[in-house]
């Protein structure tokens, strides 16, 4: 049994909100449930329209998909919320270079399945511990698995927010996958940079596993991020897995 609850909000320093989240507690086609945060990207109203686009196809893919498979429902929905996006950004000037991250999950029973392109983030937070599970298309953490960069040094590096992959600006994209076990007790954060560039992961564990209800966790985390400086869009699910 789980329960989420999201929150998408404009923050303090940008005049329009370009992320787009989802939450389906429920089936979903073939899959169990799906959730879904993005990023947008691009000129004025571009990245608004690149990230509800991505989540409006992947919806529609995955409810209309006849495969089993989840991994290969999740890939499918993304190629073809990219191959969308990616023809609408060549359609016209206003919308060239639009692009959106993505981080997506569904969890069967125990068993968390997780895609991500770009750098929005899911976080396992368990017993005492906080995990980042997916790892950041940006060329800041490829510079820091090269062993260029210190891990400590990378957060506030100038160069943070370019990343290296994003839906809809090339013709295909590659995402990549990854499994967790989970138990009851366990929290998943899916988010965007703008909740993780002004929150440390301490922070985040701490506000995640308080007391209280979700949406009181969600609440907080977004009240923090904006007292933090609520530089961009800031978007949140929280998802608890409880015994039955």
């Amino acid at each position: 049994m789980l329960k989420a609850f999201s929150i998408t909000d404009v923050g303090k320093k940008r005049q329009l909100n370009e992320d787009s989240v989802c939450v389906r507690e429920s089936v979903i086609g073939a899959l169990p449930n799906f959730f879904v945060v993005a990023d947008g990207m691009g000129g004025h109203k571009a990245g608004d329209r690149a990230s509800a686009e991505t989540v409006e196809i992947m919806l529609s893919s995955i409810r209309e998909s006849r495969e089993t498979d989840p991994r290969t429902i999740l890939r499918g929905a993304l190629e073809a919320a990219n191959l969308k996006v990616f023809q609408d950004a060549g359609s016209s000037e206003e919308l060239e270079g639009m692009g959106t991250t993505v981080v997506a999950a569904t969890i069967d029973q125990n068993k968390l399945l997780a895609m991500n392109v770009g750098d929005s983030r899911l976080y396992l937070v368990s017993g005492n511990e906080i995990r980042q599970v997916t790892v950041d298309h940006s060329l800041v953490e490829e510079l820091v698995r090269k062993g260029v960069l210190a891990r400590e040094k990378a957060r506030n590096h100038p160069k943070k927010n370019i990343i290296t992959r994003a839906v809809g600006v090339t013709a295909e994209v590659e995402p990549d996958f990854f499994e967790v076990d989970l138990k009851p007790g366990d929290k998943i954060l899916l988010c965007s940079d703008g909740l993780s560039n002004m929150l440390e992961d301490e922070e985040l564990k701490r506000i995640a596993s308080c007391e209280g209800s979700l949406e009181k966790k969600v609440r907080l985390l977004v009240d923090e991020a904006n007292e933090n400086g609520g530089k961009d869009n800031i978007s949140v699910i929280l998802i608890d897995i409880s015994a039955e």
